[in-house]
């Protein structure tokens, strides 16, 4: 009997293991239900560590005085008030940075030159630690939410700058010159070709610029401010309070945490024919 091309590569080619749906799903479930457990064990070594210890409350609060402290700051609105300030001045700050960071990079990945230019510039902002800047800023700009917003974004530019570099060289040549062939125009190819090929990794450096923006806005507010959760976090080292101090980074974790699974939500929305790419 004579095979054809066909069915002779079908037995050679080894056969691929693909993971049911269903399994799929309980396995992301499974990861889902370990973080309780993990929390609680964090949570009793916490408890144990200031038993065991016999550390005063100034050094190290117990998971229920923070819990206190916490419900105490939220039910007189001192929280809100001071975690809504660093919000705008995070979300401020992340968008503009990225916005300027995904433009410039544009005309980096287009113009070589223009890279050899600016690229010892660049490299010297990012080797001076935001730290040491923002006293200048906060001089410069004053102790408003702008002196916040701009370290913010200063921060979250430079990975985000990068990656759409990266993310644009990438894009295949071949397909570059089938859109020439098909005479499409700057925008179109940057539309239908550029910017779905480098979305993930431009993606990629957006998740690193979340955290990176809440680090910007409170060393800001430690530099001079008189609110929002870096101000709060000075107030409890002031007074001892460690509690507050502790609810204050807290609440920053929150924040970096939700801010990276919106950029999450979003490479789910703009990247779902990656994992449907017959659709």
């Amino acid at each position: 009997m004579i095979q054809t091309n066909t069915q002779q590569k079908e037995i050679a080619a080894p056969k691929q293991r693909v993971m049911h749906p269903k399994l799929r799903l309980s396995i992301r479930q499974l990861r889902g239900i370990l973080i309780i457990p993990s929390l609680l064990i964090a949570l009793f070594v916490w408890q144990a560590a200031v038993t065991w210890g016999d550390f005063p409350a100034f050094i190290l609060p117990g998971p229920a005085r923070v819990w206190q402290k916490g419900v105490d700051v939220f039910l007189d609105g001192t929280l809100l008030r001071h975690a809504s300030v660093t919000l705008i001045e995070v979300l401020a700050g992340l968008t503009s940075g990225s916005l300027l960071a995904t433009i410039l990079g544009y005309w980096l990945a287009k113009y070589p030159v223009l890279e050899e230019l600016l690229s010892p510039y660049l490299v010297a902002y990012q080797a001076i630690p935001i730290v040491a800047l923002a006293p200048l800023l906060v001089i410069w700009f004053g102790s408003g939410i702008f002196s916040k917003i701009l370290i913010s974004a200063l921060i979250v530019f430079f990975p985000v700058l990068i990656n759409t570099v990266v993310g644009l060289r990438a894009v295949p040549i071949n397909l570059r010159d089938l859109m020439k062939s098909m005479r499409a125009n700057r925008w179109q190819t940057l539309r239908y070709l550029e910017l779905p090929s480098a979305l993930p990794v431009i993606l990629g450096g957006l998740r690193i610029g979340a955290t990176l923006s809440v680090i910007g806005a409170v060393v800001g507010e430690f530099v001079g401010s008189n609110r929002g959760l870096g101000y709060l976090i000075n107030v409890g080292r002031g007074q001892y309070d460690t509690a507050l101090v502790f609810v204050s980074v807290f609440t920053l974790i929150f924040m970096a945490l939700s801010l990276y699974g919106f950029v999450l939500l979003l490479e789910h929305l703009f990247l779902s024919w990656r994992k449907n790419p017959s659709k």
